[in-house]
């Protein structure tokens, strides 16, 4: 069903693909890739090896994140579902409370960047509806993480240590446990050095014995609700209380001979969708992969897709707009009328107006794509004290602009820039894959995408390709790798190139997909992650 070499590797790795039969995880950390897997030897399902993945990784991948993340998950289980994760604002974020304090933007630190964190409500939902084992088994490999310690892993290391110049300049009573727990020595860990933390420990003891409830109704909610009291914050007891996760229906697009699934709104998962419809109008495959040509007209379609989704997407329940409207095979051909042969200088929006982890884990019977994320680095830089609950920063991403669907609002989601993808051909899943890394998100799952569709690459291989990604305007940054005649031939053609060595701008991601009975597994040399098959 699926049509890919297993023995090309036209890009430079040190990581074949990995074959299975029974199971396979793929995680961006490979301590917990071998949670999951613990999961499956001992009896568990995908569901089970998926959850336990996401709490180790808490762990063991704080500068992505946390307890205090939200997540979305897409699982297959003969139907594709989607579970939206993502929390709303507290009751006393709105726009005059915004207003009032003389804010241009929103802020991307401390309480006002805080909503309810949904990652807590993921975990149990899943296991509640599918999981095999026990909901305190999940949790054993992350509780030994944080209370024995762990080599924290190099590109970890990294992502820490660039971190330290925007959280440890951070003053306020709020800030000092944040800094406290993950800069102890008023520093990042070095790649190799040991990390623990007891405070994750014993939080995670606390959600493995008592579910969801004591996080979001009882002792743990209670703390949240008083720090924030203490120290200015928005997030009270009530707006923890009222948290709720929903199953959603998944939006797809057919492109070639796949089809491509995406959550809906909140998230921009829609924009990925939205490229491969305009990008489905053009003969790709008359152009190699490493072209001018190819990756022009990839990014054209992107920045077209970007340009309506920043103009429109929110919580769906201030939306104008469907997802039909988004991916309305007329719309994307009016749209792919605009593209020519030089970059367009800035993309307008066509319509009338109106830091993240990625795992994956199959079974051969459930297949799960999930996502969880703080946003940015390690978060909103509040920590809640004698817990490890480090809350994400996701209310940054609201716009102050008003009558936007996005604007800041109570109870309402923000706009959400994690994205879990799936693939199926002709009715039959291929499974789980992702690319995570804030606007990165849709652009790699759309290169992904057409590595595997137009140049027929394997999973492995189209994880490794160099990649491009679209800033905004004509602005785009090419990974080194690239072949050096692209960007000389993108600059004829209009867009502003630079080129960067640092790939933690291109994303990290994973995939899994069923080839008849064989599972292949990859996970990408951009993140210190591994695939794990049996």
């Amino acid at each position: 069903m699926f049509h890919a070499t297993l023995t090309d590797y036209p890009y430079s790795t040190t990581r074949p693909i990995i074959l299975g039969k029974r199971g396979a995880v793929a995680t961006s950390q490979p301590l917990a890739s071998l949670a999951g897997m613990e999961m499956l030897l001992a009896g568990g399902n995908a569901v089970d090896a998926a959850v336990a993945m996401a709490i180790a990784l808490t762990v063991v991948e704080p500068t992505s994140n946390g307890i205090g993340s939200d997540a979305f998950a897409l699982v297959w289980d003969g139907t594709l579902h989607g579970l939206n994760a993502s929390g709303r604002s507290p009751q006393s974020f709105t726009p005059e409370k915004f207003a009032e304090l003389n804010f241009s933007e929103m802020p991307n630190l401390g309480w006002l960047t805080v909503t309810v964190p949904g990652a807590v409500s993921a975990w149990y939902n899943l296991w509640q509806r599918w999981g095999r084992l026990s909901f305190e088994h999940l949790f054993e490999p992350a509780i030994r993480y944080a209370e024995e310690g762990f080599p924290v892993s190099p590109i970890t290391a990294q992502a820490w240590k660039r971190a330290e110049h925007r959280y440890l300049p951070l003053k306020g009573k709020e800030y000092q446990p944040f800094k406290h727990i993950f800069f102890p020595h008023d520093r990042a860990p070095k790649p190799g050095e040991m990390w623990h933390s007891a405070v994750h420990g014993y939080t995670l003891r606390s959600i493995a014995k008592h579910g969801e409830e004591n996080f979001y109704r009882g002792e743990m909610a209670e703390q949240i609700a008083h720090f924030a009291d203490d120290t200015g914050g928005c997030l009270t007891l009530e707006d923890l209380k009222a948290h709720t996760c929903d199953w959603v229906t998944p939006v797809s697009t057919q492109y070639r001979d796949l089809t491509v699934w995406e959550m809906p709104p909140n998230t921009q998962g829609i924009a990925a969708l939205m490229a491969l419809n305009i990008l489905e109008g053009f003969d790709l495959q008359q152009y190699p992969r490493d072209s001018a040509e190819s990756f022009h007209l990839q990014i054209e379609a992107m920045k077209l897709a970007f340009a309506d989704i920043n103009q429109h997407l929110g919580d769906p329940q201030a939306m104008q707009l469907t997802p039909h409207d988004f991916l309305n095979p007329d719309y994307a051909k009016q749209r792919q009328k605009l593209i020519r042969d030089r970059a367009l200088p800035t993309a307008e929006p066509g319509f009338i107006k109106g830091g993240t982890v990625y795992l994956c884990a199959s079974d051969g019977e459930l297949m799960v794509s999930l996502i969880q994320s703080n946003y940015e680095d390690f978060g909103s830089g509040i920590l809640i004290p004698d817990t490890g609950i480090a809350l994400h920063n996701r209310g940054a991403c609201f716009t102050l602009e008003e009558g936007h669907p996005n604007q800041v609002a109570a109870n309402k989601r923000p706009f959400h820039t994690i994205i879990p993808g799936f693939l199926s051909q002709e009715g039959q899943p291929l499974g789980p894959f992702g690319v995570m890394g804030g606007q990165m998100q849709p652009q790699g799952h759309l290169q992904v995408v057409v590595n595997l569709a137009d140049y027929q690459m394997n999973p492995q291989s189209a994880l490794d390709a160099p990649r491009w990604r679209f800033l905004r305007d004509n602005h785009i940054i090419l990974e080194s790798g690239v072949a050096d005649h692209i960007a000389p031939h993108l600059e004829r053609r209009g867009h502003q190139v630079a080129m960067t060595s640092q790939s933690h701008h291109f994303g990290k991601g994973q995939i899994i997909l069923q080839d008849n009975e064989t599972l292949m597994a990859a996970s990408e040399p951009r993140a210190d992650g591994c695939a794990i098959a049996f």
